[in-house]
């Protein structure tokens, strides 16, 4: 994604690019250097990615409600604005050459349940986004999906993009999923609209798993906490459960790849197309969370506990979570989709993302990721306070102690009929 001077061929392109720099009159007409920008970027995938391009040269916008935690990159610019906000994005996209739509909400946790905000971010920004890069006439626009869109608790092994049909909406039982699938289709419907004055909107959508990486802050730090807190002893499901991770250098890779693809000098391959993306291995996570437990000095999960049990306990923490949310935060160890997420094997293959992206994931282990995270947080101060403590027995309580109550009050079943046994 380097600039490309005006009215180029590729050819020329290239050529420009690999000759030294010459002052010249013809050096001095040539066009700003390429601009995108990036939704979601005050987050970690979201900066990752602009700060990568910056690098390269590219201008770069990170757009985001939340300002970054890190320092911006040379050639890297700030916009705090709302994706649901019409006239923001129109000002923050003029010039834009690419959009890379990152934001959301409600991946994980009790963001899961704010079923409105999900709602007006996944599927009102993306609406919104797309009708901007209409109006401003940018013609490159890539969704930063998820594989949910096609996982909904059933079984899929080395899954592609071919075989492995949406899940159906109405089945989806948490909202995140749900909205992501309802925009991951709006962005490759809208691939092929006119753009005002000539020209074509072009779009794809990347789907990847959970992301891990220097810095990351969603799953890593959450994880972590329940292990200090001695609220992950158990284990559930079949040990041969595999999943797929991705690394944020390789999810940072297949964007830039993806952008290059639905421009003319690569054929447009990528126009209209969606890809999963990942890092090229399945593994199963209790063993893979295995250096994690290890670092932090813990032992590993031991006791085996039905997934049923833990579904149900899920379905608790989630009522009660909604119940007492006026009156006090309860966050849920875990919710439904994600026991259904470690319980279930859904492995998706990358071979398509390979042969048009020209994708090549590199090699990491989740090994020097916690140990650089054990290092950055072994200089903070000790959380260990009464209110920690409190929430620590609270919690043991709810898992212990409402299991028969839910199944008496709110009519639960472990698992809904139509789902398949979890280990």
């Amino acid at each position: 994604m380097k600039p490309n001077p005006a009215g180029s061929s590729p050819e020329a392109c290239k050529a420009a690019g690999q000759a030294p720099q010459q002052k010249t009159q013809t050096a001095h007409m040539q066009a700003p250097r390429q601009k995108v920008l990036v939704t979601g970027g005050g987050g970690y995938l979201g900066f990752s990615l602009g700060s990568s391009l910056a690098k390269s040269g590219t201008s770069v916008i990170l757009l985001d409600l939340r300002r970054p935690q890190w320092e911006l990159s040379p050639g890297t610019e700030f916009i705090q604005a709302d994706v649901r906000d019409e006239e923001a994005l129109y000002r923050a996209f003029e010039g834009v050459d690419c959009v890379f739509h990152v934001a959301s909400y409600g991946m994980s946790g009790a963001e899961k349940l704010q079923k409105e905000q999900i709602e007006s971010i996944n599927v009102g920004g993306t609406k919104l986004v797309i009708n901007v890069c209409v109006r401003r006439r940018v013609p490159r626009l890539i969704y930063t999906s998820t594989v949910n869109v096609a996982f909904g608790g059933k079984p899929i092994e080395q899954g592609d993009e071919d075989t492995v049909p949406y899940f159906p909406l109405e089945k989806h039982m948490d909202h995140y999923s749900r909205t992501k699938a309802i925009a991951d289709q709006l962005t490759l419907m809208a691939n092929g609209t006119p753009l005002p004055g000539g020209g074509t909107l072009r779009t794809c959508v990347l789907r990847p798993p959970g992301i891990y990486g220097p810095e990351e802050q969603r799953h890593l730090p959450r994880v972590a906490s329940h292990i200090k807190k001695r609220l992950l002893m158990f284990r559930f499901g079949d040990r041969r459960t595999q999943m797929n991770w991705v690394h944020v250098h390789n999810l940072v890779q297949a964007h830039v790849l993806a952008a290059e693809a639905l421009t003319a000098a690569k054929g447009y391959v990528a126009s209209g197309q969606a890809y999963y993306i990942n890092d090229g291995e399945s593994v199963n996570l209790f063993e893979w969370m295995a250096p994690l437990f290890e670092k932090l000095g813990y032992s590993q999960p031991w006791i085996q506990v039905p997934t049923s049990w833990v579904y149900l306990t899920a379905a608790v923490m989630e009522y009660l979570h909604l119940a007492l949310r006026p009156i006090c935060s309860v966050p849920p160890l875990l919710t439904r989709s994600e026991v259904r997420s470690v319980a279930v094997t859904h492995t998706f293959q990358i071979a398509k993302a390979r042969a048009q992206l020209g994708y090549a994931p590199d090699k990491f282990r989740f090994a020097d990721v916690v140990e650089q995270y054990v290092r950055s947080t072994s200089q903070r101060p000790c959380g260990c306070t009464a209110r920690t403590l409190l929430r620590l027995l609270l919690g043991l309580l709810l898992l212990l102690g409402l299991l028969a109550l839910a199944l008496r009050l709110l009519g639960l079943q472990p698992l809904p009929a139509s789902a398949p046994p979890l280990g």
